[in-house]
Order: C-alpha cells, then sequence, then structure tokens
C-alpha cells in the first residue's frame, strides 16, 4: 500500500470520527471540519514531529488550530494518533467534558492552544515560531486558518510580523473552501486576489488542491526548502467534503447535527456502521 493510500484510509476514519462525534454532541461544526481532513491526516501522518507522550518537548514541531470552531478533526487525529479513548468523543461539548467545542490545551491532550477567538491561535503559532527561531531550535510551526477568518485584521498584522522576521519555520494553510459562517466569502467580504495580497504581505505562497495528497505532499516539501520567509498554503477544499448533502451547503457550517435520514446517509457515505 502506497503512503498516499495509506493517507486516504486515515482520512476516511477522520471523517467517520467527525460524524459520530457531531451526532453524539448533537451541535458542532461538521461543513469546516471535514474540509480540512487532508491537511490534517497530512501533518499528523507525515509532516510533523512530536511524541504523544511527550507533548512537553521544546523541540516538537507545534500544530495550532486557529479555526478552533472545526476541532472535530483534530479530535479525531488526536485520537487516532493514540492521545486518547474514541471512548471520549461521547463527551463532546459536554460540561466537564474532555472535548469541548473548541480547543482547550488543559482539557484536551495534545491540543497547543486554547483557539476559538479567530486570528488568536495565528499570532500565537507567529509567537511560537519566533521563540523557536530566536533559541536556535530547529522545530517548526504549522497553522491551520478558515478562509471567513482572514476578516480579521490580527490576520494581516501577523503577517506582516513573520514576513519582517524571516520565519521560514512557520506554515499557515488556508482551508479556502469559499464559505463562512452565513454564504459565500464573496457575498460578505472577498477575498480575492488572495495569493497576491500574501505575496504583498512578504510570504512564500502555494496553490493547492487541499483534497489531493500528491499536490498536499509537494507544497509542504517546498515550504520545507524556503529561506527567509514563512510559507502560506492556500488549500482549495469543499466545505462538507465527503458528505453529499453536506458539501457546499452553509447551514453546515455549525449548530447542526443530521438526524433521520440525514444521519442515516451522513453514517454511510463515511463508512460507519454504529456510533461508538
Amino acid at each position: 500500500m502506497s503512503k498516499y493510500d495509506e493517507l486516504k484510509n486515515f482520512a476516511a476514519e477522520l471523517r467517520k470520527s467527525i460524524i459520530i462525534m457531531n451526532c453524539h454532541a448533537g451541535s458542532g461544526h461538521p461543513g469546516g471540519s471535514l474540509s480540512c481532513v487532508e491537511i490534517i491526516s497530512w501533518l499528523y501522518c507525515n509532516e510533523m514531529n512530536y511524541c504523544t507522550g511527550n507533548m512537553n518537548n521544546p523541540a516538537r514541531d507545534r500544530f495550532i488550530l486557529s479555526k478552533g470552531h472545526s476541532c472535530l478533526s483534530l479530535y479525531a487525529a488526536l485520537a487516532e494518533k493514540g492521545f486518547f479513548s474514541k471512548e471520549e468523543f461521547k463527551t463532546l461539548r459536554h460540561a466537564g467534558g474532555m472535548l469541548q467545542g473548541h480547543p482547550d490545551r488543559i482539557k484536551t491532550p495534545g491540543v497547543e492552544f486554547n483557539s476559538g477567538s479567530l486570528g488568536q491561535g495565528f499570532s500565537f503559532a507567529i509567537g511560537c515560531a519566533l521563540g523557536a527561531k530566536r533559541a536556535g531550535r530547529k522545530n517548526r510551526t504549522y497553522t491551520l486558518l478558515g478562509d471567513g477568518e482572514l476578516n480579521e485584521g490580527q490576520i494581516w498584522e501577523g503577517c506582516m510580523f513573520a514576513a519582517h522576521h524571516n520565519l521560514d519555520n512557520m506554515v499557515a494553510i488556508v482551508d479556502y473552501n469559499k464559505f463562512q459562517s452565513d454564504d459565500l466569502n464573496t457575498n460578505i467580504t472577498a477575498l480575492e486576489p488572495l495569493n497576491d495580497k500574501f505575496k504583498a504581505f512578504g510570504w512564500h505562497v502555494i496553490e493547492i488542491d487541499g483534497h489531493d495528497f500528491r499536490e498536499i505532499d509537494n507544497a509542504f516539501g517546498r515550504a520545507r526548502t524556503m529561506a527567509g520567509k514563512p510559507t502560506m498554503i492556500i488549500a482549495h477544499t469543499v466545505k462538507g467534503k465527503g458528505i453529499s448533502y453536506m458539501e457546499n451547503v452553509p447551514k453546515w457550517h455549525g449548530s447542526l447535527c443530521p438526524t433521520g435520514k440525514e444521519r442515516e446517509c451522513a453514517m454511510r457515505e463515511c463508512g460507519c456502521e454504529d456510533l461508538i
């Protein structure tokens, strides 16, 4: 089995776990969690240097989910990698549970930052990259942004800062699924020409199909060879990817849980026989 086939299998497990968690909680943010599955899969299976038993090692690579509302994808990956049991999926969004509606580094093993207030995770990631560079460490920092998150002015302040400090040990990825909470980005605050904007702020920019592992592999490989600039990967994705009736439908951004025939369809399409 090729590494790409293994990654596809891992991604399929993440989609299954996302639907299971969403159904247990009765709410959540399935759309944006499903759209970033391949990126999360690549980071945890092929890209990052980390150890489940020692997440305090200062030499570890760090992943910051700046779009914290899409934490179902992160929780799914952490469970798959052995940070905690999938039995914890039953606690999603429950008071006192390990898995909260946005990431909590105190409650959830493997989480690096309490994100959810959009833009703040990106700033924290920049601080991690700057600290590592000043300490002379070789570890790298990765952060995932939502495209709607780019409406935050804090993002563009951070872009200027990271480029000014030549943070070539940092890779940011935009989950460019073209939707935010209520509608298409183009109907709220248009982002294009996005590539040119990031370049103008001094970043090395790569555009890819965010569901194609070969393109993802190539992009991260190019990012590792970049000297003197941080890298921004614009990953074109599909909101709700993998569940047919959720794809490109704004209402599945958040707060909803499939019920009845929709739940049956989601469980069937993600290959899940039953809830854990």
